[in-house]
């Protein structure tokens, strides 16, 4: 008896010993979060799913408290109702990002493809009313359960579609770059110009928290005067089969896939439109990549200040995703810089801290606000803008091909 007794007692003890431990760990963990979830988030995740409840629950027992989280507030505002045109990799991505958003929500399809349709159909729970294909597509004027169509198909698609969706009477947001050249590109300003609808560009770097975070320390002048910027944008591609390294359907190489990243980092990191382009085009592998097929080019700006660039666009190195702007005062880099998994970044007064979150969530919430409340962003992704990154590209490709330096 008295040695059950002695057993129950050191139970008792062992299991008071433990969930003191376990409180501690909890409280750790919480006390540290921050550091805690930048370790946890390593892909592509977004930070709003991980919840403190489970971190939590256990205190109730040892402490008699149950550390609750902030109740977060239900959104009532306004929804954005996108339909998605082009069901692959990318638009897969978005359409699984559009899960967290409360602004966004995916409510249609649009493919050529009829099992990709179905396939839609179960995974997001699209009625068939809102799937169309690319004949009818059309037929979206009718259909007031769409508000915009977000186009995610090979570049030389972009202009007819961008033009269609216009005339049907929606917002159109078009994957980057926005067309194969700046005609295509005014063509598409216009058309929704006079349809009176938004046409918005897929840059959803425009929205990450540590490249704001630099352009927000070039604006308050703590980077000093703007004297050069760099941009390493490449990686080695795989299969010589595919639209990427057609020249009809993706109107070049790497320039109008990986390149446009710092063509336009470039304009938003140094905050000026460039005056000159200079480029030089290096091909060492004819076969895989045709006449007309860019495998990499490097190519230099000058801006009105006096500040230069320098990039490089490639398909055939991988490790290349960096940005470094240098002012007299001050830099700023990011490596990664334009990638789908956390950015990287510091500056002269240290590492970037900002938690990632899915880019493409965050790019769907902030367009539901430029779309539908008129919000102004900190960079622009309107029509306008993709305009000028296809004028600077027209004059790479001529200043590759003919050795000058080009007016802009």
């Amino acid at each position: 008896m008295q040695a059950g007794k002695i057993l129950l007692k050191g139970c008792w003890c062992l299991w008071l010993f433990s969930r003191s431990i376990i409180v501690k760990l909890k409280r750790f963990v919480m006390n540290n979060r921050r550091k805690f979830l930048q370790h946890l988030t390593g892909g592509i995740v977004a930070l709003p799913f991980l919840s403190l409840h489970s971190l939590a629950a256990t205190e109730t027992e040892a402490t008699g408290t149950l550390l609750q989280p902030s109740p977060e507030q239900p959104y009532a505002g306004p929804v954005l109702r996108v339909a998605i045109m082009g069901l692959g990799g990318y638009g897969t991505m978005v359409a699984e990002a559009m899960r967290a958003c409360k602004k966004a929500k995916l409510v249609g399809v649009i493919s050529g493809t009829p099992a990709k349709i179905d396939a839609w159909q179960t995974r997001y729970h699209i009625p068939e009313k809102n799937c169309y294909n690319y004949e009818n597509f059309d037929k979206i004027k009718d259909n007031p359960d769409i508000d915009a169509v977000y186009v995610i198909t090979p570049n030389a698609l972009h202009k007819e579609q961008v033009i269609r969706v216009a005339k049907a009477g929606k917002h159109v947001i078009c994957e980057k770059p926005m067309a194969l050249n700046a005609k295509e590109g005014q063509e598409m300003v216009d058309a929704c110009k006079k349809a009176g609808v938004k046409l918005l560009v897929g840059y959803r770097m425009h929205f990450e928290p540590k490249t704001l975070e630099i352009i927000r320390l070039r604006k308050a002048g703590e980077l000093g005067k703007i004297k050069f910027f760099e941009g390493l944008s490449g990686f080695a591609i795989g299969d010589p089969n595919q639209w990427r390294l057609n020249k009809a359907l993706a109107g070049g190489g790497a320039m109008m896939d990986i390149g446009i990243y710092s063509v336009n980092g470039a304009r938003y990191m140094t905050g000026e439109e460039p005056v000159w382009v200079t480029a030089e085009e290096t091909k060492t592998d004819p076969v895989k990549f045709k006449e007309g097929v860019d495998e990499t080019i490097q190519f230099q700006f000058g801006f009105p200040s006096g500040a230069v660039a320098s990039c490089l666009s490639t398909y055939s190195m991988n490790f290349l995703d960096k940005f470094f702007l240098v002012g007299t005062n001050g830099f700023g880099e990011l490596q990664p810089a334009t990638g789908y998994g956390p950015i990287q970044g510091k500056t002269h007064k240290g590492p970037l801290s900002a938690l990632h979150v899915t880019h493409q969530t965050v790019q769907m919430e902030e367009m539901s606000d430029i779309i539908l409340q008129n919000k102004t962003p900190v960079v622009p992704v309107d029509g306008e803008e993709g305009l000028k990154d296809l004028k600077i590209i027209d004059a790479i490709y001529l200043a590759a091909r003919t050795g000058k330096k080009i007016m802009l």
